[in-house]
Parts: C-alpha cells; sequence; structure tokens
C-alpha cells in the first residue's frame, strides 16, 4: 500500500482500538471516582501522577529513537531489541530505588505510600510493554498496540466492577493495575515472539546481539527523547503532586476529576501521531516538499478538530462533569473548562513536534520542553497557594502555550512553516464555524447530550463545508483514504 494509505490504515486501526479503549477508561474511571470519593480518589490520582514523574528514568527515550531507528532500517530490529531490553532492566531497577526513596522522604501517609509500591509494580510492566510496542510502532503494525490498549482498558474496568463489589480500599483499586499490566505485558511478549522475531532474523545481522559499543552513542542519542519526556510528564503531573502536598488529597481529586477528561481527548493527536512518526522519520530528509505539505494538512486538521471541542467542552462543562463523577465532583467544572484548552493547544502543536523528532532535532524538543517545566513549577508555586486547582489549571494553559508556540516558531524557522496567509484562513474558518456551532449550543442546550452533540456536530461540519474550510485536495485525500484499494501484505 502506497504511505498515505499505510498511515490511513495505522490511524483507523489505532483510532478505533482507542476509541474503545477510552470508552471502557471512562466507565472504570467513573466508577472508581464515584465509588471512592474526591478523597480517596484523589489518593489514587496522586500515585498515578507520582509513578508518571519517575517513568521517565526506566526509558530515557529508548522507546522512540527505537521506532525512528528501525523504521529507517528495519534490519536493525533485533539489536535495539536486544540491548534496550538490558538497558532497560538497568534502568528500571534504578527508578524504582528512586520512587521508594522519594516517597519515604516526602513523609506521606502509609496508605498513600503503599498505593505507591503497587504501582511500581505496574510501571515496570509498562515499561516493558512499550518497549515491546516500539517495534510493533516501527514496523507499522499499529493493530497489535490497539489490541494490547483495548486489553489494559477491558481489564481495568472488569476489575473495577468486581473491587466495587467486593468493597476494595484504594489499595485494592491500586492492585487492578498491576494485574493489567502483567496481562499485557504476557501479551505482547507472545505477540512479538509468535509475529516479529522471525521476520526480524531474516535482516538481522546476528539473533541476539548484546553489543556493548553500542549502549553509549544509543543512550546519547535517546537522551533528548527522554528529557522531553520527563519534562513535558512532570509538568503534566507535578500539578497533582503539589496540590497534594498543599491543599489535601479531595483538592486533587477534584482537579484530576477535570484533568482525566481532557487527557482522554489527547488520544486524537498521540493516535496521529504514531501512526504518521515512522513515515515521518523515513522521508524527512529526501522528499521535504512532501513532507512540509503534510505537516501543513496535519495541523489544519488538528484544528479543525481541536478548537470546537475547545468551545463545546467550555459551554457543556457541568453536564460533562455530572455525567461523568456526579454532584460529588461540581468543584471540578471550573477546571474543566480551563483545562479544556491544554488540548486545543496540544492539537495545534503536535504536528510540529513530531516534525522536529522525526528530523533528528529531539534536543530543540527538550530544551522547549525544560524551560515549559521551570515555567510550570514556578506558575503552580504562585499561583496554588492562592487559587488551589483552580490556579494549577491556568499554570498548564500558560505553559502549553509557551510550547505549543515555540514549537511552531522553530518551525517556521527550519524552513516547515505555515504561511501565515493561510494560517489566519484556516483558524479564521474553523474560528467562525466553531462560534456557529456555540450559538446552537447555546440555544438548545436543553436537548439531551445524545441528541445535542451529534446535532451540534452537523452544524458545525455543515458551516465548514459551506465556507470551504474543506479544498478540493483534502476532499481528494479523503477519497483515497476511503476508497483506494488496501495491499494487505505485511512486512
Amino acid at each position: 500500500m502506497d504511505t498515505v494509505q499505510k498511515i490511513a490504515k495505522n490511524t483507523t486501526v489505532l483510532l478505533t482500538s482507542q476509541v474503545l479503549s477510552y470508552i471502557l477508561a471512562f466507565f472504570y474511571m467513573m466508577y472508581i471516582a464515584r465509588y471512592l470519593g474526591p478523597a480517596s480518589f484523589g489518593i489514587l490520582s496522586f500515585a498515578l501522577a507520582f509513578i508518571s514523574i519517575f517513568a521517565v528514568f526506566s526509558n530515557l527515550g529508548l522507546d522512540i529513537l527505537t521506532v525512528r531507528e528501525v523504521a529507517r532500517d528495519r534490519s536493525l530490529a533485533m539489536k535495539y531489541l536486544s540491548n534496550v531490553s538490558l538497558i532497560k532492566i538497568i534502568l528500571v531497577a534504578i527508578t524504582c530505588g528512586l520512587i521508594i526513596l522519594t516517597i519515604n522522604l516526602l513523609g506521606y501517609s502509609e496508605e498513600t505510600t503503599r498505593v505507591v509500591y503497587l504501582l511500581i509494580l505496574y510501571l515496570i510492566c509498562q515499561s516493558f510493554t512499550q518497549m515491546i510496542c516500539s517495534i510493533f510502532q516501527a514496523f507499522e503494525h499499529m493493530e497489535f498496540i490497539a489490541i494490547g490498549r483495548v486489553l489494559n482498558a477491558t481489564l481495568i474496568l472488569c476489575g473495577a466492577i468486581i473491587a466495587i463489589k467486593y468493597n476494595f480500599t484504594v489499595v485494592g483499586f491500586a492492585s487492578l493495575y498491576i494485574v493489567s499490566g502483567i496481562i499485557v505485558l504476557g501479551y505482547s511478549f507472545v505477540t512479538i515472539k509468535l509475529k516479529f522475531i522471525n521476520q526480524a532474523l531474516v535482516s538481522a545481522k546476528k539473533a541476539f546481539e548484546f553489543d556493548w559499543s553500542f549502549w553509549k552513542p544509543t543512550i546519547k542519542e535517546a537522551l533528548p527523547f527522554g528529557l522531553t519526556g520527563m519534562f513535558g510528564l512532570i509538568y503534566t503531573h507535578i500539578d497533582s503532586v503539589m496540590l497534594s502536598a498543599i491543599q489535601g488529597d479531595a483538592v486533587v481529586g477534584y482537579y484530576n476529576a477535570a484533568y482525566k477528561l481532557v487527557l482522554v481527548l489527547l488520544f486524537i493527536p498521540s493516535i496521529s501521531g504514531t501512526a504518521i512518526f515512522p513515515s515521518m522519520s523515513k522521508y524527512y530528509s529526501i522528499l521535504k516538499v512532501t513532507v512540509k505539505s503534510g505537516i501543513e494538512k496535519y495541523f489544519k486538521y488538528m484544528i479543525i478538530l481541536g478548537i470546537p471541542i475547545g468551545i463545546g467542552t467550555t459551554l457543556l462543562a457541568k453536564r460533562f462533569i455530572v455525567l461523568a463523577f456526579g454532584f460529588e465532583y461540581l468543584y471540578s467544572i471550573t477546571a474543566l473548562q480551563i483545562l479544556i484548552w491544554t488540548a486545543v493547544l496540544t492539537f495545534a502543536g503536535a504536528p510540529f513536534v513530531k516534525l522536529l523528532e522525526s528530523a533528528n532535532k529531539q534536543g530543540i524538543v527538550a530544551r522547549v520542553s525544560g524551560i515549559c517545566m521551570i515555567v510550570n513549577i514556578i506558575l503552580n508555586l504562585l499561583l496554588i497557594p492562592e487559587y488551589s486547582y483552580i490556579g494549577a489549571s491556568v499554570a498548564t494553559v500558560i505553559t502549553e502555550i509557551v510550547l505549543v508556540f515555540s514549537i511552531i516558531i522553530i518551525a517556521h524557522r527550519i524552513g516547515y512553516g505555515i504561511p501565515l496567509e493561510r494560517l489566519i484562513r484556516y483558524i479564521l474558518k474553523v474560528a467562525v464555524a466553531s462560534l456557529v456551532m456555540a450559538v446552537f449550543i447555546w440555544n438548545f442546550q436543553y436537548l439531551k447530550l445524545y441528541l445535542l452533540l451529534p446535532l451540534a456536530i452537523l452544524t458545525y461540519s455543515g458551516v465548514l463545508f459551506i465556507i470551504k474550510g474543506f479544498d478540493k485536495e483534502d476532499v481528494s485525500l479523503f477519497k483515497r483514504l476511503i476508497f483506494s484499494p488496501v495491499n494487505k501484505n505485511h512486512v
């Protein structure tokens, strides 16, 4: 199949699985939050955020580097798989030690500490699962990643239902993540053994090659990816840790109820980035015009999706919070109305982040992310004591503004920017269609959500079509994606 169709196939597979897994995740998070209440839900949310901050030390960007390098030369698959596995064993051991040391130094309650200890095991499983998934992604077989995601969400949902039936505490709910992590890791290991190892061995120079001279340059090359991930995770999760220390567990629960709904929406740029990254990595240096055109389209489609999501969620935040978590979480409404714009900004910046990473400029992304981490920590220190979780929400949005605008400016300077005239035209057309949709929502907000949302989407799409938000090239591209024959041959 051609590159467009391959990206379309991978995006469709990931989109379908992610929608399904997020529907399942919505239900298990809803059940857990309602059952535990804001305080206990805050403990679980804090522990997950705390673990996530340290998770990058078990990876250091090796997964993303593996995708990029193996996508360019598949004969390197076994070399990366065998060496990265051993490196990760060392990194995971160090990470676990850091987590245990830090949580004890911070002096949290015994219950919170036990939850963190349990989630360490989940982190270990996730680290090795992600390593295997990097091979799936490099070979552009996203269906195996998709199955793992759905399996993970299904297991946690089933576990949550059982836990509620038998009156588990927050410690018991943490155990659900361990069981899910072990099973998904087992599935990933069996799949790569049966589907990939034999194929990879055909082109590999050696079966399992432990090359000590390979370690230093590989870690050095991967480190900017790792730093980017670390900085991003810190400014994504440090607010929950700081809220826990300054304001208490219930406030963390209110904040994370809103944040969980926002993070769900980030599957869209995540999926598109995962699908397009291997192809972008292969072609960035030899087909600059094609890549530049693709980045512009990518940006256009992201804002077409992102801006109306931001406006719609701002208007309907109360209904979404009550539906998902109940009236006990009414304090989460304002946080959601602010945090949703973080998702909109992430949509807009995603194409340019992937561009820089595929163009061997991950160091630039790391530096920008580091600056944003510092900005976020300072803002949280200034705003949380006075404005609690609302201050944390504002800090998150400001940080994302700094990140996205910096990345777009850098992309423009290296020759991958979007001409200002077209940029303004794209944004204005999406804004007009979104404002018409907002008026519709405001006047018909008495409708049930299952009627209001589809009608709002139709209104937005219709206006965007009328004002020519989609051009002939877009229509032609959609036709290629839908109607062109698909070559079903694998690697």
